[in-house]
């Protein structure tokens, strides 16, 4: 068996099945010979189109301050593998990662699994054996048949519903709905964080039972003077300091990770609420740098939706200068309709390709093509978001700024080139 994290992961991607069958019963079946219980006294799994990550850092935040002991399960990565599984708000170390998976190749004998799903299960081993209060799954894809549905969520939320994995998924809301509100478990809690949820989301949640909590119906917010906003249901409502995450949009979830934990059955203060939400914090969601007066903000939107809550975070936020904008999506991705949302609020494009993002990495000239088709004047291109990065920069005065997104791989080369961080191991290739 490999011995270090490094070698784990590339053996698992190396395991990963070359044509995936979306489905629970391979993950179910090393499940029960793993002898998997119960992660924690709660489960709380996390779905949607965006905003699952987020939702994630604030009732992580929220639960911590109220002295629970947390487990979370997120992806992708940004750096390291270790940051998708924290116990503790501690990142898993490579010698637990490293003996979770030598358990789970044990288990699964001549069991395909995918590196999604290897890596769900070496988490939920690795949080049952934690003695945990609380679990959150952030799901991968979908929810229905996503490997962190093979644990009964005591509330499950379902974020937001909108268009991507269509390949996997369907083609419309209604039916990317019905996928993941499969995470909703029967006379459970079912948070919403759409005011205006698909139709099949709601008759499964009808058809089932399950206790549906609904933004803008059954919890509402709204900002306040002063840096503060309000978070009410019926007969009861909280003031609160405003997230330190970035976007209007981290509002709406901020109030989705509230409503989730005041259905949770768990002694959760308000003081703990209060804290959490200030506390939270997550990288790559507008995370702002800077070099030599021009701010830097890098942020992994990759569909259209994240790039219409770009664009209002820029229309909320007119800068003093220009905004420039580095762009380097996967191929599966709209990219006509992530720079559609964008056009007007942008007066300079440098795209990139994603070349190591693997089968689903995209060419610098194939990018520059749909584009093109879609009307969009290209300032430059590049073969990597590092590259495009710095002639961004370049072509910026004081007062500009630089907007890094489509990705996460976008993100991870921004960051590192900003930051100076190193180099890691293979990425999940299905995600």
């Amino acid at each position: 068996m490999p011995e270090t994290l490094s070698d784990w992961l590339v053996h698992i991607e190396r395991q990963h099945p070359a044509a995936i069958a979306m489905g629970l019963d391979r993950v179910r079946e090393v499940a029960a010979r793993l002898g998997l219980g119960r992660p924690a006294r709660r489960v709380v799994t996390v779905a949607g189109t965006n905003g699952k990550g987020s939702t994630v850092a604030f009732l992580e935040a929220i639960a911590r301050a109220a002295g629970l002991r947390v487990g979370a399960y997120t992806s992708p990565h940004l750096f390291a593998y270790n940051e998708r599984v924290r116990i503790d708000g501690r990142d898993a170390p490579d010698g637990a990662l490293a003996d979770a998976f030598a358990a789970v190749e044990q288990a699964r004998s001549d069991t395909p699994l995918t590196y999604f799903e290897f890596g769900t299960l070496g988490a939920l081993w690795l949080f049952e054996r934690a003695g945990l209060d609380l679990v959150l799954l952030e799901v991968g894809l979908g929810g229905r048949l996503d490997a962190t549905n093979l644990v009964d969520a005591d509330v499950a939320v379902l974020t937001t519903v909108d268009l991507d994995h269509q390949a996997w998924l369907g083609d419309d809301r209604e039916r990317i709905g019905a996928e993941k509100v499969g995470i909703a478990r029967a006379w459970k809690p079912l948070v919403l964080g759409e005011d205006d949820p698909p139709a099949s989301v709601l008759r499964h949640a009808y058809a089932l039972g399950a206790s549906a909590i609904r933004a803008g119906s059954d919890f509402f917010f709204e900002p306040l003077d002063g840096g503060r906003w309000r978070w009410r249901e019926l007969n009861y409502g909280l003031e609160l300091p405003l997230p330190a995450l970035a976007a209007p949009v981290q509002l709406r979830n901020a109030a989705t990770a509230i409503a989730a934990v005041r259905a949770l059955d768990l002694e959760i203060p308000e003081t703990a609420i209060a804290r959490g939400i200030a506390a939270a914090r997550l990288p790559g969601r507008l995370q702002r740098e800077a070099r030599a007066g021009v701010e830097v903000f890098v942020d992994i939107g990759h569909n259209p939706q994240a790039a219409r809550a770009l664009a209002g975070w820029l229309e909320a936020s007119p800068g003093s200068g220009r905004t420039f904008a580095v762009y380097a999506p996967l191929a599966d991705k709209d990219a006509a309709g992530v720079a559609a949302a964008l056009a007007g609020l942008v007066q300079g494009w440098w795209i990139a390709g994603t070349p190591d993002a693997g089968a689903r990495g995209i060419p610098v000239d194939a990018l520059a093509e749909r584009l093109r088709d879609a009307g969009i004047a290209l300032a430059g291109q590049c073969r990597d978001a590092t590259a495009a990065l710095a002639a961004a920069l370049a072509a910026a005065r004081p007062g500009d700024r630089v907007l890094v997104f489509g990705s996460f791989h976008a993100a991870e080369c921004a960051l590192r080139a900003l930051q100076g961080a190193g180099s890691e191991a293979p990425r999940d290739p299905g995600v």
